[in-house]
């Protein structure tokens, strides 16, 4: 069974929200054992109504086209939004999961926006059971047809899905972390960062460690994660990143050299999580 995770060469901005703030050299190997080496590290930051992310490319906003169906936006209760990025359950692409009760309809939108990002949409499937109607897409890079391994642009890819969500379901924002920031409503409870942040490594076979990671969801999450795991010298060969709500759960498969981590590298990983996921405002100059 494919381990959970989720989920063109530069992480882009969100529709007009967003600015460039810092820039900083990542260190480490690249994303998938070595094959890719990261782009320079970008940091990000939310500040109120605006999301700042690296670089001036912008995140290209949806069509005009509607998602609501059969006036269903117009139900009490809220589902919780639900975005998955898959990179382990097929070897050609990187599959999209979408999920917002019954409100999503065919997503033309996020199709063409996914295209926008220099993106195919090579497969396209709708399936509805009683936790609502999931939309899977299976992209690939239009420039290789190979499927999507940059931790920027799957931050991207995340982000856009994000906010056409907002756009076209406003009420989302309110079962959503970044709703804060730049959503039409606030969310409608706040999350505990240190009650929050789980993080376990767990034996995964001779070569590699599954790490597991379940935080407040935030803009840039992905490349964080990357960044704190690579500069440690700890490869990140595939897995699945998951916004569920206000949370988001990440799954990594790791190695170093080679191997599965040993106990006092996993122990070094996740204090290297914890410290910056419970405390990522915090400025080395107020030491």
């Amino acid at each position: 069974m494919a381990v959970a995770m989720v989920s063109c060469g530069s992480i882009c901005g969100m529709c007009t929200s967003l600015k460039v703030i810092e820039k900083q050299p990542i260190s480490g190997p690249g994303f998938f054992n070595g094959s890719l080496s990261l782009n320079p590290f970008h940091k990000l930051y939310i500040t109120p109504k605006r999301l700042a992310l690296s670089r001036s490319t912008i995140i290209p906003k949806a069509s005009a086209a509607t998602a609501v169906e059969d006036g269903s936006s117009q139900e009490t209760a809220v589902p919780t939004p639900k975005v998955i990025i898959d990179l382990d359950s097929d070897p050609d692409a990187t599959v999209v999961e979408v999920t917002f009760g019954d409100r999503l309809g065919a997503l033309l939108d996020t199709m063409n926006a996914l295209k926008n990002l220099g993106l195919n949409v090579v497969k396209a499937n709708v399936c509805l059971d009683s936790s609502g109607k999931h939309n899977t897409f299976a992209i690939t890079k239009a420039s290789t047809g190979r499927k999507v391994d940059d931790p920027e642009l799957l931050e991207a890819i995340r982000l856009t899905i994000i906010n056409n969500m907002m756009e076209y379901h406003p009420e989302s924002s309110s079962r959503l972390a970044m709703g804060e920031a730049f959503g039409a409503f606030q969310p409608y409870q706040k999350i505990d960062v240190d009650i929050a942040t789980h993080i376990h490594v767990y034996e995964d076979g001779p070569e590699r460690s599954l790490l597991s990671v379940e935080t407040t969801d935030r803009p840039g999450l992905i490349v964080d994660l990357v960044k704190i795991i690579t500069d440690i010298n700890i490869n990140v060969e595939s897995g699945e990143f998951d916004t569920e709500g206000l949370l988001a759960k990440a799954k990594f498969h790791v190695s170093y050299k080679g191997k599965a981590l040993i106990k006092p590298l996993q122990q070094v990983l996740a204090n290297s999580l914890r410290y910056f996921l419970r405390r990522p405002t915090t400025e080395d100059a107020s030491f």
